[in-house]
């Protein structure tokens, strides 16, 4: 016989579990707003855009042919070359970081856009203005190593990053992060709740018995108080002041 779960049992399971649900709802909510703001670093990013143009039009020997479709596949290969370690190692002497180009790379991210001549290099770290020297550093060290690796001039910085556009932190989003805790833990406490009445399998209704015994109850007897307590107690304590003496007589004191 399969068993149902109706709407009615499913909110008798929340209200009678719903001290257990707010707790554990409110727990998760506190412990994120703890790690968000106590225990998270706050993070800034600065971004810079890169344009891949024909700057100078006396190299016509690389753009013979649909100079534009030619620019848009050099992205590619830019995105990569700025990643390599000969341009981060010159932005890491110029500001003289205590990093390797391994965690240099590691802050950087590059992005484009499908048929576009156009890719922005973005720079994350603890501080606005150390985010806005190294992707700004990156874009010239780019720059100047592609016109000595490429033998072209056909990069051209568009735009760079600046300090007020950075000094609002990107991470971490503790809007985000608290609805996040809030949901997660809603989510968890809804189901810890229901285990623990699925696995509760004590007697306490009628109902339960027909479901244990598969039975119908024919009538239930509730629980008998004592009226006459008073009356009881008198008549005990009477009986023990009797004594039984010789010949079976008993004798009330």
């Amino acid at each position: 016989m399969e068993e149902t779960i109706s709407l009615q049992e499913i909110f008798r399971t929340l209200r009678k579990r719903i001290s257990l649900i707010t707790t554990i709802t409110l727990l998760a909510v506190a412990v994120s707003a703890l790690v968000t703001y106590l225990l998270m670093t706050p993070k800034y990013d600065a971004s810079t855009q890169i344009l891949v143009n024909q700057a100078n039009m006396n190299n016509t020997s690389l753009y013979a042919n649909n100079a534009v479709q030619t620019n848009v596949q050099l992205v590619d290969t830019y995105s990569v070359i700025i990643n390599n370690p000969t341009v981060l190692n010159q932005v890491i002497q110029k500001l003289n970081l205590n990093m390797t180009a391994d965690q240099l790379k590691g802050m950087l991210k590059v992005s484009t856009v499908q048929n576009s001549q156009v890719f922005t290099v973005t720079a994350e770290t603890k501080s606005p203005s150390q985010s806005v020297a190294i992707v700004n550093s990156v874009a010239q060290a780019f720059k100047s190593q592609v016109q000595k690796v490429m033998n072209v001039d056909n990069v051209s910085i568009l735009s760079q990053a600046t300090f007020s556009s950075s000094n609002t932190p990107v991470s971490p989003k503790p809007t985000i992060n608290l609805a996040i805790a809030f949901v997660v833990g809603l989510m968890v406490s809804v189901g810890l709740a229901f285990l623990l009445e699925y696995l509760d399998n004590t007697i306490k209704t009628e109902e339960d018995i027909e479901k244990v015994l598969g039975l119908p109850v024919l009538g239930a007897i509730s629980e008998i108080k004592q009226h006459h307590e008073k009356g009881s107690e008198a008549s005990s304590h009477a009986a023990g002041h009797q004594k039984v003496r010789g010949g079976g007589r008993v004798e009330a004191k």
